[in-house]
């Protein structure tokens, strides 16, 4: 018998729901966003014992709060405890995405937006030795397997959480709340908040504690300085480091994502004292960007990845989104891809930034638009004068010139007449000016 042995990545899941070793090191247990495509770029999903900031800086969107009730989606479909920290907390919770089938599991229709975007692809004629190539893809596919469904979950925009689940959570004691609202007396405390986590967090509870955060520095926190948010984050991530089975996902508010506000470098402070750190800069705020990329609602920017019982990041080298993998090897390579995200009308979709066929145009064009403007080509005025012909495809201009002679060579030419092949004489020359000097005034000159 031999001796030798296949190597095999056969890494035991561990006992807690929801979560699974991490492709890095099996001394990582992660647990799911509740995005997919999110998951791959924090390396699999977010460790336990780590923190995961999301910055959202436009006031017009709520792609922060979004992420937020992914996290807390899926922590309810897993059987995690769930912690909040809000002053609204019932309604968060009733605003919760959820699955039609109550399981998270793919829906027929889940992938609508999806699948008519690879029949558009699908006419398109190429060459017939690219036929068999695999098609492009520009976010993570999503797998239907009773493996992948356990560990994250498909959701649907469209679909609310039933009572009952919440009722069900609340009552069984796997969500509670904590209210940060400020005193009468003045605003709210940081150290407060931060032992009233601690208090929450003494119940040892055997399954995994999600931590939830959906607007730090919001009104309800009272006016917080920077000093403050960051002492909270440390502290907060100092917290997590004593409980292996708790992780947080913390949103900033609008207002304090901006270093207008923080001063420079405050996002990569923010990174310092969290374990993940990424913004969300959505196109609402620049028109030029919309047009540019009509598939895209904004781009994706890291700061700082989870890296616990490493020096680098697993996302380096397992992110199938961000290309490092790929193109680096193990002395770099040709760089990191750009990343944006989208809003569909069923879900939230993390994907590689690309322009669509023909530089943004989806059919190939045969013959120039009708706003198109072709040098030599003649176009109808948009105001006409009363009176005239109207011509399709050819412009009425009028010219009106100083000289009455000469506006009169120019009309006859244009009746067609025998007088339109004589060319217009041309205006008389100025004659010479003349200098005459006075003999006796030799200071004196006439012209």
């Amino acid at each position: 018998m031999s001796s030798f042995k296949r190597k095999g990545s056969a890494k035991q899941a561990p006992g807690l729901p929801g979560t699974s070793l991490s492709p890095a090191t099996s001394l990582t247990t992660i647990t799911s966003m509740g995005i997919p495509s999110l998951d791959d770029i924090l390396g699999g999903g977010l460790p336990l014992s780590c923190s995961l900031l999301i910055a959202a800086p436009d006031l017009h969107t709520s792609y922060g709060d979004l992420v937020q009730k992914y996290f807390i989606a899926q922590g309810l479909v897993s059987q995690h405890s769930l912690l909040i920290l809000d002053d609204n907390a019932e309604s968060f919770m009733r605003d919760i995405m959820w699955s039609p089938s109550g399981r998270g599991s793919t829906t027929p229709d889940q992938d609508e937006d999806e699948k008519i975007g690879q029949q558009e692809d699908q006419k398109i004629k190429i060459a017939w030795r690219y036929e068999k190539m695999k098609p492009f893809q520009t976010t993570v596919p999503v797998s239907s397997s009773s493996l992948t469904d356990e560990y994250c979950h498909n959701f649907d925009l469209g679909s609310r959480v039933p009572t009952s689940v919440i009722d069900k959570a609340f009552q069984s004691g796997r969500l509670s709340f904590i209210n940060v609202q400020s005193s009468g007396s003045g605003p709210v405390s940081i150290s407060e908040v931060l032992n009233r986590i601690r208090d929450a967090l003494k119940c040892g509870a055997p399954q995994p504690i999600r931590i939830c955060i959906p607007a730090l520095g919001s009104p309800s926190w009272g006016e917080l300085r920077q000093e403050e948010i960051l002492y909270f984050l440390h502290s907060l991530r100092a917290i997590l480091r004593q409980h292996p089975t708790v992780c947080a996902s913390i949103s900033l508010a609008p207002h304090l994502t901006t270093e207008a506000w923080g001063g420079r470098g405050w996002l990569q402070k923010l990174g310092w004292v969290t374990d993940a750190a990424l913004t969300l800069a959505a196109f609402s705020a620049d028109p030029s960007l919309t047009m540019t990329f009509p598939n895209h609602h904004g781009f994706l920017h890291i700061h700082t990845l989870p890296a616990p019982h490493s020096i680098i990041p697993p996302s380096d080298k397992f992110s199938a989104l961000r290309g490092l993998s790929a193109s680096a090897g193990g002395l770099g390579g040709s760089g990191e891809n750009n990343l944006t995200f989208k809003s569909t009308r069923k879900r939230l979709i993390f994907e590689t930034l690309h322009l669509d066929i023909e530089g943004g145009v989806g059919e190939r064009r045969t013959t120039p638009s009708a706003a198109a403007t072709v040098p030599g080509e003649t176009h109808d005025l948009l105001h006409e004068s009363p009176g005239t012909n109207k011509t399709p495809g050819f412009a009425t201009v009028q010219v009106v010139l100083e000289n009455p002679e000469l506006s009169k060579t120019v009309h006859d030419a244009t009746d067609g007449g025998d007088k339109g092949t004589e060319k217009p004489e041309g205006k008389p020359k100025k004659p010479k000016k003349r200098v005459a000097f006075r003999a006796d005034r030799p200071d004196l000159y006439d012209f």
